[in-house]
């Protein structure tokens, strides 16, 4: 039974998710369609990035992933189909795979595959699905076009991590206002070697990590790690992103002192 699973900035008003929908039914009636998100902020590959990276591996290998955000081709940004540790991603060439992926992908495939309408602002529906059918179907990953061997890159923020410091920054929001730092827990250890530290923030401190948003009183303000693995500013019952004026792109710190 194939698994396929869909991210976009389409919101949930539009008929955009149904049309895929529904074409991926039409051809694979047997097919899971899961939605990790339609409300990326538009054109927003970061954003999105965090959101699949954070969603895709708890997945069954063989699942495929149609992303759809700023999907427009052209010859430096071409439809592409990756094969990144046993899972499939559909999207374009537009920087996203490189935040997604750590290492390089099992395999890269520039889409050739012909369309079956005559329209070219809808690449989801004519070449996307098309992609993601041939693959449930048995189809190889090369069979659908022509092997790279490199991806567009995009910046991505990573933390400066000094001998007692790790210089670090917001990377995502969630709905609640929890706040996303791009320090890993295997980082912060590795670097913290156990000693006393100081997270700050905005005229604010914290002093110790938490394990649950229950850890501390309701209104108060803790520091934890997300099931992401990232560092993770919250307000139990509260909204830390407002109430601490703390936006994407601004500076978290972390501290450590000698025993």
């Amino acid at each position: 039974m194939p698994i396929i699973t869909l991210t976009s900035d389409w919101g949930l008003k539009d008929h955009y998710a149904a049309v895929i929908k529904g074409t991926i039914i039409s051809q694979l009636p047997n097919a899971t369609i899961i939605d990790i998100s339609h409300e990326i902020d538009k054109f927003d590959i970061f954003q999105a990035s965090f959101i699949i990276k954070s969603s895709y591996s708890h997945f069954p290998k063989g699942t495929i992933h149609i992303i759809a955000i700023n999907t427009i081709a052209s010859i430096n940004e071409p439809h592409t189909v990756i094969l990144y540790q046993g899972h499939y991603f559909i999207s374009a060439d537009n920087g996203i795979f490189s935040l997604l992926f750590e290492n390089k992908p099992e395999s890269i495939v520039e889409l050739s595959l012909i369309q079956d309408s005559d329209y070219f602002i809808f690449s989801e529906r004519d070449v996307f699905v098309k992609a993601a059918v041939m693959l449930a179907n048995g189809s190889k990953i090369e069979e659908l076009g022509i092997k790279k061997d490199h991806l567009n890159h995009k910046m991505t923020l990573t933390p400066i991590i000094e001998a007692s410091s790790i210089k670090g920054t917001v990377i995502y929001i969630d709905s609640y206002e929890n706040v996303f730092v791009n320090i890993t827990e295997k980082v912060f250890k590795e670097c913290g070697k156990g000693r006393p530290f100081t997270i700050n923030f905005r005229y604010n401190e914290i002093n110790s990590i938490s394990e649950s948003y229950a850890d501390v009183i309701e209104g108060d303000i803790a520091a934890l790690f997300s099931t992401t693995g990232y560092l993770e500013i919250i307000q139990n019952l509260g909204n830390a992103s407002g109430m601490l004026d703390l936006k994407i792109g601004d500076p978290v710190r972390v501290y450590f002192n000698e025993k």
